[in-house]
């Protein structure tokens, strides 16, 4: 009995908003049949208690030397200034100051090092455009289509069936979403060249959208190709894949990130963003996805069946400058990237984990840990980036109450939660379900506008791991809602365990998508996955 309670408690991150019975909770009903799967809640941390006060130095600090190297150098230069300055005027050569060779000198040395500062200074980065893969209409399944398709694989037993159904009826998943051929066939076709087959499909897809939107050549434009998916690594790679496909020269620097789960997204964000600094006059491609067809689980552990239910068929292609020329026509310049890493500790490295169950069948496991790991590693997160983005006087409030409940101890004083939505106009959060974006919305104290992108993208497409964040936006571009100035807050979780986040401002109106489904841009592309049914979102239901 203890084991199946630990197995019940395993899932309780997508099982936490079965609704009551007969008015109370579930997990208070001791009568009920013993065949029925028991709903205990796990909620994210309380993040206004224990908050650790090396995180919020290392955003104050970071907010204060962004760039040390070449603004140390301008420090530097200052008092040279000043020097030559002072000895101009001392000597009396007001007019003649250039005889005096110490002046000379230390004018000469200043300016020099002005110089350095400004060819050294950090080169921003520009998202020109992004695009995000909508499968064709042969590969949409309904929640019943599932189901069924489930039932006629003949390889699960009569309790996954029944808890596959339960979780996919309450997963938050609307019934148009993804699945490759190799997944749909009957019986299904798990290989290497249908694993590849779905990898080129989506790659390719919003790869062929975005250069048709931007108009770069991807053979002669593109320097920085990084491509993450976290369980399909072939070889050759997925970047050789693309570079074999598109014909990209010879000196481009490609990189293929895996096993980083739902937050690589963001770490290829941040990997390009460094190589650009040491890449002048350049474009990075970042390709996001996830590979569905070698990744399904054919076994009756209920910790691994999860990802069945609510993974699907995705992927976006962003395309990142650090051009000059490509600022009128970008979309956001990249502010932040904050990164938290805790897979230091056995409990967040174990909490996501790929392994076979006792039958031999391969999947992702899931523990009853992930809820509390993932708070946690959200809470550092956030903590980090606070100093960085939240007006004065958030930062006011924050400090004071944790000057009277840490240094005071004063007694019923809690620390402050700061309002984010002071600091950000637009949150996407990574869909990795809908009792995630639920804690994540108590947590931060988000309204429900807030996280219309996020709960429509799981409605629409699935958890399309690392790409989700890329359909969040769309989203709400296709709404018409981005305007120049604003702020784009986005949220990813991974396996390890990570939680990555990426700040941008609009540097420009984002115009919506016509309803005849052409983007009204100046090359006529469609790069909005929502052209085809945004009118239906958010659902009224």
């Amino acid at each position: 009995m203890p084991s199946m309670v630990m197995e019940r408690e395993r899932l309780m991150a997508e099982m936490a908003f079965a609704p009551p019975i007969d008015g109370h909770d579930v997990a208070d009903d001791q009568a009920r049949p013993p065949n029925v799967v028991i709903k205990i809640r796990r909620r994210l941390p309380d993040f206004t208690r224990s908050i650790n006060l090396k995180y919020v130095k290392l955003g104050i600090c970071s907010g204060i030397f962004p760039v040390p190297p070449s603004w140390t150098l301008l420090a530097l230069a200052s008092p040279l200034l000043a020097a030559a300055t002072y000895w101009s005027r001392r000597l009396g050569l007001d007019a003649t100051v250039l005889h005096s060779s110490d002046s000379v000198a230390w004018l000469g040395t200043a300016m020099l090092i002005i110089a350095v500062c400004f060819i050294k200074r950090p080169r921003p980065v520009y998202l020109v455009e992004f695009a995000c893969y909508r499968p064709s209409d042969e590969h949409e399944i309904s929640k019943d289509g599932f189901l069924d398709m489930t039932k006629s694989t003949g390889v699960f037993n009569a309790d996954a069936l029944d808890f596959q159904t339960k979780i996919t009826k309450r997963s938050g998943l609307g019934d148009r979403t993804y699945l490759p051929s190799g997944i749909q066939s009957r019986p299904p076709q798990l290989s290497m060249a249908e694993a590849r087959a779905e990898a080129e499909a989506v790659m390719f897809g919003c790869l062929d959208e975005l250069f048709a939107a931007t108009g770069i050549d991807p053979r002669r434009d593109v320097r920085v190709l990084i491509v993450n998916c976290s369980l399909f690594n072939p070889t050759p790679s997925l970047a050789s894949m693309v570079v074999n496909h598109y014909k990209m020269r010879e000196d481009v620097k490609s990189f293929n990130l895996g096993g980083m789960g739902c937050s690589a997204g963001l770490i290829a964000i941040d990997l390009a963003r460094d190589l650009l600094q040491g890449n002048p006059d350049s474009y990075a491609v970042v390709v996001s996805t996830e590979n569905i067809t070698l990744n399904w689980y054919f076994g009756n552990d209920r910790s691994m069946l999860l990802s069945n239910c609510i993974f699907r068929m995705g992927g976006a292609a962003v395309l990142l400058s650090n051009r000059g020329a490509d600022a009128p026509r970008a979309k956001y310049r990249l502010l932040h990237t904050v990164r938290t890493h805790k897979g230091a500790a056995d409990q967040c490295l174990n909490c996501v984990y790929q392994r076979e169950d006792t039958g031999g069948n391969v999947g992702v496991s899931l523990a009853r840990e992930l809820m509390a790991v993932a708070g946690d590693a959200l809470k550092t997160n956030i903590t980090t980036l606070g100093p960085l983005v939240l007006p004065i006087t958030e930062q006011l409030k924050f400090l004071r109450s944790l000057l009277l409940h840490r240094v005071l101890r004063a007694r019923g004083v809690r620390s402050y939660m700061p309002d984010f939505r002071r600091a950000f106009d637009h949150f996407c959060v990574h869909a990795g379900g809908r009792a995630v974006l639920e804690e994540v919305q108590r947590s931060l104290g988000l309204d429900d506008a807030d996280m219309e992108p996020s709960k429509c993208t799981l409605h629409r497409f699935g958890n399309t791991s690392s790409s989700s964040l890329w359909y969040e936006l769309a989203y709400a571009e296709a709404k018409g809602r981005v305007r120049r100035g604003h702020r784009v807050w986005q949220i990813g979780f991974g396996s390890g365990f990570k939680c990555n986040s990426a700040v941008w401002r609009a540097l420009r109106d984002v115009p919506a998508v016509s309803p005849a489904g052409a983007r009204a841009d100046r090359r006529g592309c469609n790069c909005n996955p929502w052209v085809d049914s945004l009118d239906s979102y958010p659902p009224k239901a």
